[in-house]
């Protein structure tokens, strides 16, 4: 596990305990056995659903995109964490308590 993924975790201790595996490349990262994000390079991904993803495109944030033999591919359901996360432990567990219950079909609490 590289350290930036370890530097996340510490940033989401707050969230609860959360698991990371190697995947395609990247890493993904779980709680309760739900993939909520994804980590590739130094750039962290949230997972998010129809209803959440206007706060993503609201902070300017990106979706996960990967290239292929094909040309480029967009995972749309996988958004970039705003940066303050990164600053903010608070803010971590607000964006991922969301994310987790965008990966489990749940409505997250405020």
């Amino acid at each position: 596990m590289n350290d930036f993924v370890q530097f996340l975790k510490g940033q989401m201790v707050g969230f609860g305990v959360v698991s990371a595996r190697a995947m395609f490349g990247g890493t993904g990262l779980y709680k309760d056995g739900v993939m909520f994000a994804l980590v590739a390079g130094d750039t962290l991904y949230l997972k998010t659903d129809e209803t959440a993803r206007g706060r993503f495109e609201a902070e300017g944030l990106e979706p996960f995109s990967y290239e292929t033999k094909d040309g480029k591919r967009t995972l749309t359901s996988y958004w970039q964490a705003p940066e303050r996360c990164l600053d903010d432990a608070d803010e971590m567990t607000l964006w991922c308590a969301k994310a987790h219950a965008a990966a489990s079909g749940k409505k997250a609490k405020r």
